[in-house]
């Protein structure tokens, strides 16, 4: 299910921001985008996802944005490093003299010039934690907003099929006796002798032929077993989707059975109604 969260705190290294993005996927897939400093945090990252959603393709960005040293975070210089950045910017001047001088801010902000103590990373790993979490919930809860605007078209789509399915039952009688009353006119038409016995027969075959009683029977069950799997709440998804291919196996019956325009122009209904839930299925978890 398509849903976006993001989320922002200041911390005494910097500005942290956690942003989250699922897109419709057929199970779980996770990819995370972590700083350095964050890195030993995916798996639990990975972990909290997974017990908050059941499918999609998730895609997880973590920024932190520097604010430069002050004296809460109590940046440790790496010498060795600091010297390692001087001598490639020395280099670079050398071979093109008309750059900038270094900025001692830029400097600071390159990785791994500036080093923090244990529990300034401690304290942003938990930070970071935290706001996981929260964009995690509030992604969850956008999800759950989808959910029930694609629920409420679902119902819909499901009351035009029921309604579609009652007036077919309606008419399957008068159908069923028109087909009979033109056979017997065409019969009669030829001007032959037939067994009557035989034509009765014929005539049981055909109406047995055409009957989409066990068509509609198996819809309307399909019809309540989709309200209660929305009813039920819960990952239904995939159960959905098995049930949109139901409803498009028996509207395709329905409309190689029929034997007259109206049953025809029924099915070909029926199965825009199941497309277009079809279609918004694909978008439930």
């Amino acid at each position: 299910m398509t849903a976006f969260a993001r989320e922002s705190m200041s911390t005494d290294m910097g500005t942290l921001t956690v942003e989250i993005r699922t897109v419709n996927h057929r199970y779980l897939d996770c990819n995370f985008k972590l700083p350095d400093s964050l890195r030993s945090l995916e798996s639990g990252f990975r972990e909290q996802a997974s017990k908050a959603l059941a499918r999609g393709k998730l895609d997880c960005f973590v920024r932190l944005q520097s604010q430069g040293v002050t004296a809460s975070s109590a940046l440790n210089i790496d010498s060795a490093r600091l010297q390692q950045v001087l001598s490639a910017a020395q280099q670079i001047a050398e071979l093109s003299p008309e750059s900038q001088a270094l900025n001692p801010l830029e400097v600071l902000a390159f990785p791994g010039v500036c080093t923090s103590p244990e529990d300034s990373e401690k304290a942003l790993q938990q930070s970071a934690t935290a706001l996981f979490k929260q964009a995690l919930d509030s992604l969850r809860e956008n999800r759950a907003r989808e959910g029930e605007k694609l629920e409420q078209m679902i119902l819909e789509r499901l009351e035009q099929v029921a309604s579609e399915l009652a007036q077919l039952r309606q008419q399957l009688p008068q159908l069923m006796e028109q087909q009979r009353q033109r056979v017997i006119k065409r019969i009669q038409d030829l001007e032959v002798d037939i067994d009557q016995g035989r034509l009765e027969q014929e005539l049981v075959f055909m109406a047995q032929k055409a009957d989409v009683d066990e068509e509609l029977d198996r819809l309307d069950a399909h019809i309540a077993e989709v309200r209660h799997s929305l009813n039920k709440g819960g990952p239904c998804g995939r159960r959905l989707d098995f049930l949109m291919q139901e409803f498009n196996r028996e509207a395709n019956t329905l409309s190689s059975k029929s034997t007259a325009i109206s049953t025809t122009q029924s099915a070909v209904e029926l199965k825009v109604l199941i497309e277009q839930m079809r279609e918004q299925v694909q978008n439930i978890e």
